[in-house]
Formats: structure tokens, sequence, C-alpha cells
């Protein structure tokens, strides 16, 4: 027996996007929605931006489906994000499908409590067929071909399945953090809220991705020393030549380019984003400004010692040695990091200028920027005690983990193997992750044409396996045919 959702169930009216965040209450969901026992055309595994825009494509097509969410909607934002966070890209860039950015800030960057209200507003504009509070355990594939999928309500069959829970799944934290001394206090970034959450004393932030710089904006403003360990990660300027850089790029086209016009496809998908921000109205990260304001900067963290002190006297026999001071190991690459992100941004504004001047475009000149700081010394080793540090903040990522999914999908790093999310497994989908075919990819602002591409696909393998008797949606087959446009 089949449990379905009418597609003939077209959009709610379109709330107002309210800067407030609703009460942490399941949306509305049809009583016809259940999974024990439930057989699908389509499974949307994660609701959030991605699985949601699937589901109104999905719905467009009258492909009866279902989207399981482990938590709430909004759930990643509202729970793995810090107080003062908000979007690094401007409003106008939100688009999820059918539901534009409506407010009165187009050019302003949402904060945490606004992007979760605009996800729940998405859920009331549309009312997708959604089961929330119900974690996905178990996906394999019968000998029939159709997907068995094991959940905490329950087990359900789908005869194609969209995993579309991002990349972002179990906060990493290097071995090395085991040497630090316990009187440390140690967070990744994704549990970090606010200053005052932190023992009084110096902090320690490593990593310098978007999450690293902004925390440690976050903990220099609220007036605590803080100590960063810089990494490779490049940055862009916020504004250049009279407008955010992110609408000349936008603009330029490079938010839409396809991963498979570049030649080095699979080096392009493991980049990091550029560190800025879009806090107090958008401003640059500038780390040597920080430095030149009292930041501590040293280059990436390579390890972490700790000397043993001399044995502790017992009443007969010498005891156990007792913890020494403790060592933090910095590479000698701090200038290197900070003159190539400082090139990033600059060849960024080289394009600014040619896109300009190529259009006849009238934009006002701007200087170019000069440093403000620079590394006097290599600093190769700190002794937290003597530095005052009392806590450290992990900004280091997260891996991937898709053990749950029982089928020969992934390649030797365990990246998902697909061509615009579709894999070598007919009928099994990938949606949300970074590079999955553009740079907006996994974000609001081109989730929304990936989650398209994949619901003609869909529903050409959903039609093809109508004549031929048997789903036949590998990508050699039908993916081939569908336009990469």
């Amino acid at each position: 027996m089949s449990a379905t959702v009418s597609p003939a169930v077209g959009p709610a009216p379109r709330p107002a996007v309210s800067p407030a965040v609703s009460p942490a209450v399941s949306p509305a969901v049809s009583p016809a929605v259940r999974l024990a026992g439930a057989h699908y055309p389509v499974a949307v595994v994660g609701g959030g931006q991605a699985g949601l825009s699937l589901s109104y494509h999905l719905r467009r097509h009258g492909i009866d489906h279902v989207v399981v969410e482990a938590h709430q909607v909004g759930h990643e934002w509202r729970e793995r994000r810090w107080d003062s966070f908000c979007l690094v890209t401007p409003n106008w860039q939100c688009r999820l499908p059918g539901f534009p950015y409506q407010g009165d800030d187009p050019d302003g960057f949402m904060v945490r409590d606004e992007i979760v209200r605009y996800l729940q507003d998405y859920v009331a504009f549309f009312r997708p067929p959604l089961v929330e509070g119900v974690t996905v355990t178990g996906l394999r594939r019968a000998p029939g071909g159709r997907f068995e999928l094991t959940t905490t309500e329950g087990e359900f069959t789908a005869d194609q399945v969209v995993v579309a829970t991002g990349p972002y799944h179990t906060p990493s934290i290097p071995r090395m953090a085991e040497r630090l001394p316990a009187g440390i206090g140690q967070i990744h970034s994704s549990r970090y809220r606010n200053a005052d959450q932190l023992p009084e004393g110096a902090v320690l932030v490593v990593g310098t991705g978007q999450s690293g710089c902004q925390i440690a904006e976050d903990l220099h403003l609220a007036g605590r020393q803080v100590h960063l360990a810089v990494g490779s990660a490049p940055r862009v300027a916020r504004f250049y030549r009279g407008r955010d850089c992110v609408a000349w790029l936008d603009e330029m086209g490079h938010y839409a380019k396809g991963i498979d016009s570049f030649d080095d496809a699979a080096a392009v998908r493991m980049r990091v984003n550029h560190y800025v921000t879009g806090r107090d109205g958008g401003r640059d990260i500038d780390l040597r400004a920080f430095a030149r304001d009292g930041m501590r900067l040293y280059g990436r963290l390579t390890g972490i010692t700790s000397a043993l002190g001399p044995p502790t006297p017992g009443p007969t026999t010498p005891g156990p040695t007792t913890p020494g001071a403790t060592t933090l190991e910095f590479a000698d690459d701090l200038k290197v990091n900070l003159d190539r992100a400082d090139a990033v941004a600059e060849s960024i504004k080289d394009a600014i200028d040619a896109h300009i001047s190529a259009r006849g475009i009238q934009a006002p000149r701007e200087a170019r920027y000069v440093p403000v700081w620079e590394p006097s010394e290599h600093l190769a080793g700190l002794d937290p005690a003597e530095a005052g540090i009392t806590s450290v903040v992990w900004s280091t990522g997260f891996t991937r983990d898709h053990r749950w999914i029982e089928i020969p999908a992934f390649d030797g790093r365990g990246y998902p193997m697909h061509r615009r999310g579709a894999t070598s497994t007919p009928g099994l989908y990938f949606l949300g992750l970074p590079w999955q075919y553009s740079w907006g990819s996994g974000r609001f602002e081109a989730v929304g044409r990936d989650a398209g591409f994949l619901a003609d696909h869909i529903d050409a393998s959903r039609r093809l396996a109508d004549v031929c008797g048997a789903l036949t949606g590998a990508p050699d087959s039908v993916a081939s045919a569908l336009p990469l446009g």
C-alpha cells in the first residue's frame, strides 16, 4: 500500500518573510504522510534547503514523494551556528524555487534566526510531504531494484532516492587535540555560540575558513585576546567599485559556471570558500588588520607536544611522571598564507576591472588594498599557559558520514561519484553538495537549479521505467541525454 500526497495540492498563499523565529514546533504535515510499510516513487533524505527545493520541483512534476528530516526544518542553521552568525552572500541571492527573498533589505545579510524563519516560511508556502524528527539509518537496494530505507520509525521502500543531507555531517577535530592539558577547554566551531560561553582568558582559534575567521572576529570584538592559527583559505573583498563583489561575480556568470568546464574538476570540488563577512552590513575580513589591533597570528598548527616533568615521589618508590610544559607548534607559512589570500582577493578585483572595461560600465575607481601589517618573525612554538590560553575553538571543518548507505557509490576518499548528482546506481542521487555542478551549488543561490535538474532527471527515469518496465536512470542512459546547462 502506498502512502502518497496528492501532487494537485498547489502552493499555499505566500507569507511574508519575517525576521523572527517561529516556535520550535513541527510545521503542519498532511496526515497522509507516513513511513512504516509504505512505498514512495521518490524518497528525499534531508529536509534542508536542498531537500525542500527538490520537493518543490517534484511537486511541479506531479511525482509522489516523501521528505524525511532527522530534526526540524532549519536545525543546522539554528543549532550549529553562533549567535552573531549571518549569511556571507546578500539576501537577493536567496532564490529557493518559487520563493525568492522578498524582504526589504535585499543587499543585507540575513542573520541566523532570519535564515531559520525563511526556511520555515518556505515549508508553509508549498506544504511539502515532510516528516520531521525521523532519522534514516540504512539505505540498501533490494534485488528487484527498489530501495529499502530503514528509519527510526520503521522501514519503507522507494523507487528512487535522493540523498540531500549535505556534506557537513561530523565535526572534525584533529587527534592532536588529545594532547592539550585537561584544564584547557575545547569546542568545535559548530558548538560555539558567543564569547561568554568560554572561560575567561585568551582563546586559540584553529583554522581560517569562513567559520574560523568570523569566530575569531566575534571573539576579538568581544574584547578577548585571540590567537589565530592561519590556514590557506583565500579571501575576497566585500565591496569593490561601488558594488558587493558577489553582485559583480554573479553578473559575470561565476556562480553558474559548470564544474565540467574546469580541467581540474576534482581539485575545484575540494576548494575552500573565500572568507568575508556580512556582519553589520558587510565588510572585509582582514587578518592583517586584526593583527595590527592586537590579535596574535601564527602559521598552521602542526603539532602539540607535552614534555614530562620530574617523577612524583611516592611513599617508597618514585611515582608516575607529571605533565610538564605543553608547546603548540606552528608551520612557517603565515606570510605565505596571508600573501596568497590577498593575491586571490586582488585577482578577483582584476577580473571585475576587466568585466567593467569590456562592457563599458560606469563604475567608480577604487584604490587597491595595501597590507596594514606584516609578520616580523616566525614563532615556531607557544606555551599556552604562558600565553594565558584557556580555551580552543577548532574551526577545522567536518567529515562526511555515509556509512548508513549500503550502496557502492563512493570513490576512495568517500566522496559520492556522480554526474550533476546522478550516480551510476540507477535511481540514486545526491543533492546539496558544494560544487555539485557550480560554485552556487549547495547554497541558497543555486541549489534550486540543481534540484530542478535532478527533478527532470527523476521524471525522465520514471517515464523510461514505465516504458521499459524497470528503472534505468543511470547517468549513461538518461543523464547524458539531459542538458548540462
